[in-house]
């Protein structure tokens, strides 16, 4: 497995420089139309699961964090408060705040529950320097966040559906998780001292886990101060693990902030929050990407999805007619021309795109190429209009196959 420090600057998809910082990556344009490629995709399965996407600032007052207990138990993670107008704000370590306050701005129903806040929103970590490294430990995070407000009874169930959502998501990215961890509170203070209320949580994502079938550890140490946590773990190019999705029971918070809805008795009941992230952070997303992929993306994640390989000069023409009908479909194509060396050099340039059409004499004389993929299948010449088709149809579906 290659590493994504290495392979991901050698691909142009991200970079860093000293006058930017440590820990905090520039997205070059390859690297963008992937990112892009992951957040719209993203976006998309939670919206079809019943998500509703959000925007909240990231920053808050310092007694935002100190009500949620991030401050007291998280601080040492946080970058230092800033002084503005006689208050201090701070960046934010994560979402979860901020979406108890929109819970928090109107008044809630029972019918309205469970109700689904997404967000890909930025948060910031003062990690340390010497544990920094490419795109998996960073400082600025742009996180697929979400949490569900919901009534005790439908706690087992939100978090049985944000585990199946995070499954879906590895198949579609080509994902192989090295286990399912069961995260545990440790000794030590750095959790809230609930214990009646963690026992609780541990219980129904034990059920849930053992509910969906699937196998898993239980760790101590590892769990949120506010709660436990299933954990899905994914290797490195160095056999390192590192959580890349979540799951999460949280009712510390809702205490906190005083969430409420107004039950089938009229009378005021507290929600209970799940938190969900169904990839994690881009970030470490992409990080893991490059490394499982060796930057041979599935076809919809291509930076370039599509190359045209004119043989000759007289083929161009042809070639940039369908760049221009692949753009129109939203495919992303471009031409490697005659200029940039012989055809089988421009074949090995080209060898982490998934589909390279070649155009001779005669497939420009009927308007038909000669597919070759990524995997070294090929395909006889066929009439362009239903290649194009078939591509588009495939990167629409966001198949992991190159051909069906």
């Amino acid at each position: 497995m290659p590493d994504h420090r290495k392979l991901g600057r050698e691909l142009g998809l991200f970079d860093t420089d000293p006058l930017i910082g440590a820990g905090l990556p520039y997205w070059l344009p390859d690297g963008a139309i992937v990112r892009h490629a992951l957040e719209e995709y993203i976006r998309d399965a939670e919206r079809r699961a019943g998500y509703r996407h959000v925007y909240s600032p990231v920053l808050g007052k310092r007694e935002l964090y100190e009500i949620s207990g991030h401050w007291s138990h998280y601080q040492e993670d946080m970058f230092p408060p800033m002084n503005l107008g006689g208050e201090q704000v701070v960046l934010r370590p994560s979402l979860c705040p901020h979406h108890a306050l929109i819970y928090r701005s109107r008044a809630h129903s029972y019918r309205e529950l469970p109700l689904r806040i997404a967000e890909l929103g930025g948060m910031y970590r003062a990690e340390p320097s010497g544990v920094l490294g490419g795109l998996t430990r960073v400082r600025a995070i742009q996180l697929n966040d979400a949490h569900i407000f919901c009534t005790p009874d439908q706690v087992a169930g939100e978090a049985q559906a944000a585990l199946q959502l995070i499954r879906e998501a590895y198949r579609a990215l080509g994902i192989h998780p090295a286990r399912y961890r069961l995260s545990l509170p440790g000794a030590g203070g750095k959790y809230v001292a609930d214990p009646s209320l963690w026992q609780r949580a541990a219980a129904l994502l034990a059920e849930v886990l053992d509910r969906s079938g699937q196998e898993y550890e239980a760790v101590e140490g590892e769990a949120a101060f506010y709660g436990p946590k299933i954990d899905v773990q994914v290797a490195d190019s160095a056999g390192r693990e590192t959580t890349l999705s979540t799951v999460q029971i949280d009712f510390h918070q809702p205490e906190q902030f005083d969430l409420h809805y107004v039950g089938k008795d009229a009378a005021k009941h507290r929600p209970v929050m799940v938190h969900r992230s169904i990839i994690g952070s881009v970030e470490r997303a992409v990080a893991h990407l490059i490394e499982q992929h060796g930057g041979a993306f599935p076809g919809w994640l291509a930076p370039t999805q599509l190359v045209l390989l004119p043989i000759a000069e007289a083929q161009v023409p042809q070639a940039e007619q369908l760049v221009r009908q692949s753009s129109e479909l939203g495919l992303r194509a471009e031409i490697a021309g005659p200029e940039h060396g012989s055809l089988g050099a421009r074949i090995r340039a080209a060898r982490l795109v998934p589909y390279q059409a070649v155009i001779g004499a005669k497939e420009a004389e009927h308007d038909q190429v000669a597919l070759r993929l990524r995997d070294g299948n090929r395909i006889d010449a066929r009439p362009a209009t239903e290649v194009l088709a078939r591509i588009d149809a495939l990167v629409k579906a966001r198949s992991t196959a190159l051909w069906d």
